[in-house]
């Protein structure tokens, strides 16, 4: 928790011990430690705003250097899902 607190990031910690963002994922999982909480926060409620000012969806991600189908996740307020994606059984058949 200290190293979140501190790195804000899976990237940046595994950079820190040498190893993968997704291990470092792994292990927050095998040991019930929860991810930051939203790190984008501030950066989302700015592309919302920059959105309601009447900047393109297209512009925002160039600005904001993430991709466009992010961009208007963001602008509708779709939140990141758990679990199944639907329509899918677990084990991905």
């Amino acid at each position: 928790m200290k190293l979140q607190a501190k790195y804000k990031t899976d990237e940046a910690i595994g950079t820190l011990f040498g190893i993968t963002k997704q291990a470092v994922h792994q292990l927050r999982n095998k040991y019930g430690i929860p991810p930051v909480a939203d790190k984008h926060e501030a950066r989302n409620a700015e592309i919302a705003r920059s959105h309601a000012g009447g900047t393109k969806g297209t512009e925002i991600a160039r600005e904001f250097k993430i991709s466009v189908s992010q961009a208007y996740r963001i602008i509708r307020g779709d939140r990141p899902h758990s679990g199944n994606v639907q329509g899918r059984r677990p084990g991905g058949r």
